[in-house]
């Protein structure tokens, strides 16, 4: 299943023509992305990685910027993992406004890395990939 969340656009997300500055889109998928593994695995972010002293470099990103987002609109985010390797996970992101206009998509690839080795890939854990399967999508 997706996860699902939604926020409202503050002033400091835009620019002076009151959309949604492009960087800021990325930061909102990070603030979802660290909300959904609540969702998906039961912990908070920090947790993960500071008990469980995972990290999650980003490796690849890209997107598609299709509608504006405006000051005062409520974004509502969904996250799927449409993809899980041995090392790595792929994300999805897509970002509708308060009508159900799709406005941002996005597929970002990141790798499990031990926190106190970060330059060396680790197996995504079991409990981590049992979570993450609650929110695959056919792509």
């Amino acid at each position: 299943m997706a996860f699902v969340s939604e926020r409202r656009i503050d002033f400091p997300m835009v620019d002076l023509a009151k959309i949604v500055y492009y960087p800021r889109f990325w930061d909102l998928a990070h603030r979802f992305y660290e909300e959904s593994w609540e969702h998906s695995c039961g912990l908070h972010y920090n947790d993960i990685l500071s008990e469980h002293r995972i990290a999650f470099p980003l490796v690849h990103s890209e997107a598609e910027f299709l509608h504006p987002l405006a000051y005062g609109d409520t974004v509502q985010c969904t996250i799927t993992t449409p993809r899980i390797g041995n090392t790595s996970i792929e994300w999805k992101y897509e970002f509708r406004n308060q009508e159900g206009t799709l406005c941002w998509t996005a597929k970002q690839v990141t790798v499990c890395t031990d926190m106190d080795e970060v330059k060396s890939k680790i197996p995504v854990p079991d409990w981590m990939r049992a979570g993450l399967e609650s929110r695959m999508s056919s792509e």
